[in-house]
């Protein structure tokens, strides 16, 4: 049984030591991680990590946490192109909008996410998207970048909303991330959604460093912790966990070419 981690930050700091990150990860049947950029500088760093491991993939993006930053830098196109044609990177992200904390104005994630998908548009990879408090304005934009007519390809990653946000999701062929949220969240509309994500549109993810599932809360998040998060969903859903890790490995698989 194979398990896919699709969002995860091995990159950061947090983590001296990836070569072991790595290792219990594989230990845990995780056996393939994709590695998600927040800044150039760090999508930098995740496409070197990637370059060392066989079993990590790489994801270019400017978080909308960094949406001033990334406004602010003049070249900050050219060199997110270039960066998108290096080796194992299989994704644009992490992008979208987030108006909960708004770490960068809310004009500034609107015209930095307009500005990485046109800059990005044409380069067929799928997209990690990161929505918080901004779902309108976000369907506004993404649904405006349809090259052809076609809607892109990629995924919400660590999606907490409720149903009829799913079905908006959904809509538009886009897949689902989650993560251990679903493990200690209390909202009932949360779980009820996670349960009608179809099982093919259904990808997994820890966005380690970041909410460690049970029973490891207090733990630092790692990879290896899919497993963990796995085997809630599958009791969640009532699906078997071989069930599910088959079908979410099939999908990370299909959306980034692994």
């Amino acid at each position: 049984m194979n398990l896919i981690d699709s969002h995860c930050h091995i990159q950061f700091k947090d983590y001296p030591g990836p070569h072991k990150v790595v290792t219990a990860a594989a230990q845990a049947n995780v056996t393939k991680l994709v590695c998600v950029g927040t800044t150039l500088a760090d999508s930098q760093a995740a496409i070197d990590l990637a370059a060392k491991f066989k079993t990590v993939w790489a994801s270019v993006g400017a978080h909308p946490h960094e949406a001033t930053s990334y406004l602010n830098d003049k070249h900050a196109e050219a060199r997110f192109k270039k960066l998108l044609a290096q080796p194992k990177v299989v994704a644009v992200g992490e992008i979208g909008l987030d108006f909960y904390k708004n770490h960068s104005s809310q004009i500034d994630q609107t015209q930095a996410l307009k500005q990485q998908l046109g800059a990005t548009i044409d380069s067929g990879l799928p997209y990690i998207f990161h929505v918080r408090d901004a779902w309108s304005e976000f369907w506004q934009i993404l649904d405006a970048h349809q090259p052809g007519g076609q809607p892109l390809r990629g995924v919400v990653h660590s999606f907490s909303a409720h149903p009829g946000q799913l079905d908006q999701v959904l809509s538009r062929g886009l897949y689902v991330g989650l993560n251990g949220i679903m493990t200690f969240t209390n909202d009932p509309l949360q779980l009820e959604a996670a349960r009608q994500v179809p099982l093919d549109r259904l990808v997994l993810e820890t966005d380690a460093p970041f909410l460690t599932p049970k029973p490891h809360r207090g733990d630092l998040c790692e990879p290896r912790h899919i497993a963990d998060i796995a085997q809630f969903l599958a009791r969640l859903r009532g699906e078997s966990v071989e069930e599910l890790a088959t079908a979410t490995t099939k999908n990370a698989e299909t959306l980034f070419g692994l």
